[in-house]
């Protein structure tokens, strides 16, 4: 068997972001093709085998204050995914105002769409830690590879404080002990009211 059929390399990342290649290598020696509907299970942890990689992040309210902001958190799954989307992390790494408060019973997400034009709703379970500022987002019906998935989180008001806010964002597989995969940051400006954004 060719080895463009075999595993090509999964990537796990840790809380850090720090990428842990499994390399071709692993797949030739143990012998796994690894086929796009089949998730990568190493060890009773489960792997994305091709992992989503970035993130859009989209607010149409970007000045201080403002009432009832909306973030669109933007993730795009690759159809060789290897394992359906089972949640994500989203945590608050830079920005002065780490106090400004969300309406977390307010969050949902969507498929395919865009911010304005939004696609079908999917159940989604959303809770916050204000210490670390972090957000844990799960899909109670994990979303399938080929999808596309936005999470709105709604805070009650934008920071009170201008500044370059960011957001670290790491994807989880569907499947027992999920190993996370980073999908870099997400970046909100905020300006304080009449300037140029």
């Amino acid at each position: 068997m060719a080895i463009g059929k075999r595993l090509r390399g999964a990537m796990a990342s840790t809380g850090l972001g720090i990428g842990l290649g499994m390399g071709v290598g692993l797949g030739i020696g143990l012998g796994m093709p690894i086929s796009p509907g089949q998730a990568l299970e190493l060890r009773g942890a489960t792997y994305f085998t091709k992992p989503p990689w970035s993130v859009d992040l989209i607010s149409y309210q970007t000045y201080t204050y403002q009432t009832r902001p909306e973030y669109f958190f933007r993730v795009t799954l690759d159809p060789a995914a290897g394992a359906p989307l089972g949640g994500l992390t989203i945590s608050q790494t830079r920005g002065v105002d780490r106090d400004f408060a969300y309406s977390v019973d307010r969050t949902t997400a969507f498929l395919g769409g865009t911010p304005r034009r939004e696609g079908p709703k999917i159940p989604v379970q959303a809770s916050f830690d204000q210490a670390s500022r972090t957000f844990t987002i799960r899909f109670p019906e994990p979303v399938q590879p080929g999808n596309t998935v936005t999470v709105v989180l709604r805070p009650w008001t934008n920071p009170g404080l201008a500044d370059t806010y960011l957001f670290a964002v790491n994807a989880f597989p569907a499947g027992p002990n999920p190993s996370p995969s980073s999908l870099g940051y997400g970046t909100l400006r905020i300006y304080n009211f009449g300037e140029t954004n």
